[in-house]
Parts: C-alpha cells; structure tokens; sequence
C-alpha cells in the first residue's frame, strides 16, 4: 500500500503508527476535529498535521489504498461514508497493524494492568539483545521517538494489546484483531463500566483473547490472579495452545533497593513492587519462547528503569522522595501503595490520588476503591469538578468519596492550589517521607515538577 489516509489520526497510538508508515515511504495524509499535544508538534514536524480541523470527504479520493480509522471517529463520519462509497479499503489500526505483521511472530500483550510495563521490559531487552523487531506501545518510553514500527526485514511483533474498542465499524476490543502467537494476561480488574456493562461481560473479552491464539501459540499467564486461572483451566482441552504459568520471583529488599535472586546471583533492580517484579517474570517468560536466555535477560533487566509515568521518580533529598505513577483504577491503586510502602517500611507515606476517569467518577464504581489507600499513612484524593462536568456525571460530594473508599481520616480537595498545600501539611522538618502522586490526568493543571520541589525542600 502506498497512498494511505487517517480518520482522526491525533490519537496516541494513530499518530504514532501514520509516522511509522511515513518513514516507510508511503503517502500519508490524515484528518480530526480535535489533535492536542503532543501529537500535534510530532505531526507538524513531520508534515503530517491536517491544514485545518474537521472532516474533509473531498479528500477522499480513488487514488486511496486504504483508510485507517480511529476509534474517536463515529460510523457516520463523512470521510467514511466516502470512503464506502468508493470502495477503499477500511482498517482500524489494530487490524492494519495485524495484516502487516500477519507472517510474524506476534506477541500480544494483554490483561487490565501492567501491560504496558511487560511490553516495555520485553522491547528492553530485545533491543539489548541487538534484535530487529517490529512493535506497538500506547506509551512513550525513553529511547524511543515513535512508538510503533513496520519493517520488512523483522519476524517478531511485539504489540501492547489494550481492551478497549477499535473503532466504530469493529466495535471489538483491539487485543482480539491481532490474533497471537504468544498472549500474555496479566491480570483482570473490572474498570471499563462505560464499555462493558457487567463484570462478566468484561472478563470474558479474556477469553476470547484466549480462544483467538494460533495454533502452536503459547499462552503466559500471572497464576496469582483467580480469574485469569479460571479462564485458563476453561481452556486446557485446548492441547494446540501450551499454557505457561508464573508468579512472583525470589527478590529481596535491602535500604530501598529490590534485588532479584536468580541462578546466577543476585541482580539489583531499578523498578520495585510485587507487581512489578510479577511483571518482569512475566517478561522474562516471553523473551525466553522468543530464545532469550534467564542470563541474557537478567542482565538486560537491571538497566531497566520503568516505563513513562509508572512509579517514575520526580525528586529525591535528605530521606524525601516523591513519585508519580498512571494508577487509577482499585486494583492498580492497591498495588502501587503497597509497592511504595514495602520498598518505604520506616517512611511517612502520603498516598494523592485523582478520580478522572469515566468510571471513577461513576456512582456505580466509586465503592470499588474501599481500601485501596489503607497502606498510606495520609490520604488525599483529587477531583475536578470541571472534568465531571465535561464528562456529563452528576456532582461527587465529599462525603460520598470518603465512604467510598472506607477510610475517616481521607481528605477530598478540588482545587490545585489546596492540594498543594495539603500535601505538605504534617511534614516535620527532616522527617522522611514518600509521597505517591496518582493520576491518568493532570491534577486539574498543578505543575508536579514544582510540588516535588516544594515537597523535598
């Protein structure tokens, strides 16, 4: 394919892709109503930004071989409709991606947390390994100026298979278009209640996923996780598909630092956490079906420092430190505070975190969070009354958080300026202290560069 068009191309992984295909000398062009940082400025650089915002349909024209379309574009878009009408081609970006890798070894990446952790160390260590492989992330990682590659010459894919739908004509979760050769699924937490109404609804896109690995392929799962074990023993008749099991490694903790115990030693980690440690065993499984060895890959791992904005230190001084990580749903909170307060045994711990997303703000989800800051030794959360109304939920009282999440003493703060103070409040001079800043938003704008800054002085 050489002429190629993007339906609503400024989003994460759209954007990343369009320039993937760009530096593999295709046409590219592409369309959105809306394109915000920092897709914007990596399009423009390119000479990939739209010259102005909307849906242009006399853009779409024969000389097209193919439409890829985004999930924030809706059936009716009329690019779309011209695109029907003239018989091009339509892929969501998953299942392009799929039927550019079909003759690959894929490597699907799946599960409600962690995933784009696992998909980091894998990509870590295949490129210390001096490997050539193709892959897909939704997360910018360090080293990398474009997070998805094509080339011809590769015969891995290594891809971050999310959950959520891939567009409005394959109203599917992506991670059943790309069809895997080895799945992994790190675990199954319920957070996605406006696109899967039920519990079972959304645990049994797991399944499938399942169902959908190729003949010969291997299936990698966390036995730590009930649910994940439930699917998984379903599907044991299953004799074309090998299951591989992993659990937690032998770590030891000593003044702040996580080593791992391995065959060959003990090898100090830059990451820590019982999940993280349970997603690095993980990765390591997958390298090895990839002919990476427990050696080759230990030694790879140690220079592994984390992905964007998961458990990423922003300052360190005098026994302070404070970190920001993506954690917001029940099971990703819980996880990322016991990490910090088994790393952290003698340290103040203050646990902020921010309802932004649709489902955190949902009065039907709300009571899910009962106990997922009871590791913390203070405990804040955040909300923007803005964003609630943008996303059209009725207003969350104080009170309604504070029985949500079982705990008196937790305080509910609206305003960037009161959480900055709050968050200092009870720190005496020199004491130690961890705080834990947790979000998918932005604090309602609050600079966490400068709030680090303040809190370590």
């Amino acid at each position: 394919m050489k002429r190629v068009h993007f339906i609503a191309i400024g989003g994460s992984a759209m954007h990343n892709l369009a320039i993937a295909l760009q530096r593999q000398g295709m046409e590219v062009t592409g369309s959105d109503d809306e394109i915000f940082e920092p897709s914007r400025t990596r399009l423009a650089n390119l000479c990939l930004l739209p010259d102005s915002m909307g849906w242009h349909p006399e853009d779409i024209t024969p000389e097209l071989d193919a439409v890829i379309l985004g999930m924030h574009a809706r059936a009716d878009n009329p690019e779309l409709r011209r695109a029907q009408e003239l018989g091009i081609p339509v892929y969501s970006y998953p299942a392009y991606f799929h039927e550019q890798t079909r003759n690959k070894t894929r490597v699907v990446i799946g599960g409600s947390h962690g995933k784009t952790t696992i998909t980091s160390m894998i990509i870590h260590v295949l490129r210390a390994a001096g490997a050539e492989f193709d892959y897909l992330v939704g997360a910018q990682l360090e080293g990398f100026d474009c997070m998805v590659r094509l080339s011809p010459g590769s015969t891995v894919a290594v891809i971050e298979g999310d959950e959520y739908l891939a567009s409005a004509l394959e109203p599917v979760p992506k991670f059943h278009l790309y069809k895997p050769d080895i799945a992994l699924i790190s675990g199954i937490a319920w957070d996605h209640i406006n696109v899967f109404k039920t519990y079972e609804s959304y645990a049994e896109q797991f399944g499938t996923f399942i169902d959908l690995i190729e003949p010969g392929g291997k299936l990698v799962y966390c036995a730590e996780d009930p649910e994940v074990v439930r699917l998984a023993r379903e599907r044991q008749e299953r004799k074309d598909v090998a299951q591989v099991p992993y659990g937690v490694p032998p770590h030891v903790i000593r003044d702040g630092v996580t080593w791992l115990q391995t065959p060959e030693g003990v090898v100090p980690l830059k990451i820590f956490g019982r999940h993280n440690l349970m997603n690095l065993e993980g990765a390591r499984l997958v390298c090895h079906q990839l002919g990476i060895g427990s050696r080759e890959f230990h030694a790879a791992i140690a220079g592994f420092t984390g992905a964007a904005k998961r458990l990423e230190k922003l300052a360190e001084h005098a026994g302070r430190v404070v970190y920001k990580d993506f954690a917001h749903s029940p099971s990703k909170l819980k996880a990322t505070v016991e990490a910090v307060r088994e790393q952290f045994p003698g340290r103040k711990l203050t646990a902020c975190m921010e309802l932004h997303t649709f489902s955190s703000l949902s009065e039907n989800f709300l009571d899910h969070y009962a106990g997922a800051l009871d590791a913390a030794d203070r405990a804040l959360v955040f909300y923007d009354p803005h964003a609630v109304q943008l996303k059209r939920l009725p207003p969350v009282p104080p009170e309604r958080i504070q029985r949500a999440f079982s705990r008196e003493d937790l305080r509910v703060l609206t305003s960037p300026v009161e959480l900055m103070g709050a968050l200092r409040e009870g720190m005496a001079a020199g004491e130690p202290g961890v705080l834990l800043m947790m979000s998918s938003g932005n604090f309602g704008g609050l600079d966490l560069g400068a709030l680090a800054e303040a809190y370590i002085a």
